[in-house]
């Protein structure tokens, strides 16, 4: 067994009335991956975010190689080789990659106060090719990247300082299936160099698959420790939860089935740089699911569809009204419901009430005869959905940024479904959920398709869709590439054939 990296004991931490740690102990070992899992709010980011330097523990001990560790802010872990890569987005978008690599830290490029932007981007570079990472253009602003790529760049940033103690928090969900990969070859090339990972993820099975051992946390405490190869997903399930919890999320059906009625055509659709000549249509109470590799396009089909990318060529058309979507007041006005894969930057309003939050898609909706709105019905329809969503908050007044990634993810979806939409676009809508919140965001999604609503499923996780969708559309490079019926030759080998 290899000595200990990192111990720590004791550990407490509190912000106003939540005990978010609570007597955490933990040792991490030299050439150690562990897993760290919980349910959202269990704690896991709070911990990880104080080994960083982010928050200051209020009681208890961290060492590093038997010394006392004290981190003053994250820049301070970073000079001791410690260093994480947030759940939410850290690049700053009106600064280029290489500048964001390397950001607080330019000093060694500067000369007579002036950033060297070339000795940056070479630094950048030798960066992104010793660590295998897919290199975007560095001298690009950040701020138009897709999630992925911008993930990857907080990622380069964290291997910068060649960490002896790497943290990783939620990035897998940000990744495509190949870079995803590339992330786990990354792990092993720490490991072999005797450098130690902690890694949160909510996918269990991964989870399993990429860590050595694995830590359980359950409202701020430790419930348990075990060995990854001598535990099933069941088992890290059931101490998550503190009960028994099924693993069959998914429909249970194994055919598609949808209405006759259709409900959005898309032709020869292109977005320059992104989408070419794509063409599909969706019916009532069908889920139409899409996947691919990185730069497959995917995530720019919702986009378009929703009108917020404009088109080169082809159409979007709303059956049922006979119009083209060429914008986003286009979408709301007939009752088109998008739920964004960057969560915090492009749906919510994160500084805002759960109330306003809530309201927003519906304004028009809740408005009287003279344009006018009771703040007795905003109130109501937010309490409403908050009670039937199981919203954990303090009130409706609470700011969004304070809840979990959970409780966020359910506003997210359940706004839309307040309007009774008739296509509901949800890109990657189980990011950053427990195993929990996934299984009930799937029965909103049962429900909804119960109900009619056409829903165009976007994502990274070939179960997700392999489970959910009665189609499944593969793309790459702009183009799909192939498309499966559900059924017997639904499989994720099928799919990868198609894929790569």
């Amino acid at each position: 067994m290899s000595a200990p990296i990192l111990e720590i004991r004791g550990l407490n931490k509190r912000f106003g009335p939540t005990q978010a740690n609570r007597h955490i102990d933990l040792t991490l070992r030299e050439g150690e991956i562990r897993g760290l899992i919980g349910e959202n709010g269990s704690g896991k980011s709070t911990l990880m975010s104080q080994i960083a330097g982010i928050h200051i523990p209020d009681s208890g001990e961290m060492r590093v190689r038997g010394k006392a560790y004290r981190p003053r802010d994250a820049l301070d872990a970073y000079e001791q080789n410690i260093s994480m890569v947030l759940q939410e987005l850290g690049v700053i978008g009106n600064l280029p990659v290489a500048v964001n690599v390397f950001l607080g830290r330019t000093g060694r490029f500067t000369k007579c106060g002036i950033v060297s932007r070339k000795a940056v981007s070479r630094a950048t570079e030798e960066l992104f090719t010793k660590w295998g990472l897919p290199m975007p253009p560095l001298n690009q602003f950040t701020g138009d990247m897709m999630i992925e790529t911008r993930k990857i760049i907080e990622l380069a940033r964290a291997l910068s300082v060649d960490p002896d103690i790497l943290l990783l928090d939620e990035i897998t969900q940000s990744l495509s299936l190949n870079n995803r990969q590339k992330l786990y070859e990354l792990l092993e090339k720490l490991k072999s160099l005797g450098r130690s990972v902690i890694v949160i993820t909510h996918d269990v099975e991964e989870m399993l698959r990429i860590t050595d051992t694995i830590t359980v946390l359950r409202d701020g405490e430790v419930v348990g420790e075990t060995v990854s190869s001598g535990t099933t997903a069941d088992e890290v399930k059931r101490m998550m939860v503190g009960r028994e919890i099924g693993g069959d999320y998914y429909r249970a059906d194994n055919r598609p089935e949808h209405g006759d009625e259709l409900v959005l055509s898309v032709k020869n659709l292109s977005v320059a740089g992104e989408l070419d000549d794509i063409s599909f249509d969706v019916f009532a109470g069908e889920i139409l699911g899409f996947c691919g590799l990185s730069d497959s396009g995917i995530h720019s089909v919702g986009r378009a569809v929703f009108g917020l990318s404009k088109a080169a060529a082809g159409s979007v058309r709303l059956v049922a009204r006979d119009m083209d979507i060429t914008s986003p007041a286009q979408a709301l006005e007939n009752n088109i419901g998008y739920v964004p894969k960057d969560r915090d930057t492009e749906a919510l309003m994160i500084d805002a009430s759960v109330l306003e939050n809530f309201v927003l898609p519906s304004l028009g909706k809740l408005a009287g005869a003279m344009g006018f709105i009771s703040s007795g019905s905003l109130k109501r329809l937010a309490s409403e959905r908050v009670a039937k969503l199981s919203i954990k908050c303090e009130d409706i007044a609470q700011r969004v940024g304070e809840l979990s990634g959970g409780n966020k993810q359910k506003i997210n979806l359940g706004r839309w479904l307040v309007k009774d939409p008739s296509l509901l676009i949800l890109d990657c809508p189980t990011r950053g959920v427990d195993v929990g919140v996934k299984a009930y965001l799937y029965s909103l999604m049962k429900e909804a398709k119960r109900n009619g609503i056409a829903i165009l499923l976007i994502s990274d996780e070939l179960p997700e869709v392999l489970g959910m969708a009665d189609r499944l559309i593969v793309m790459k490079g702009g183009r799909v590439t192939g498309m499966i019926d559900r059924g017997e030759a639904f499989t994720e080998q099928a799919v990868i054939e198609v894929m790569i």
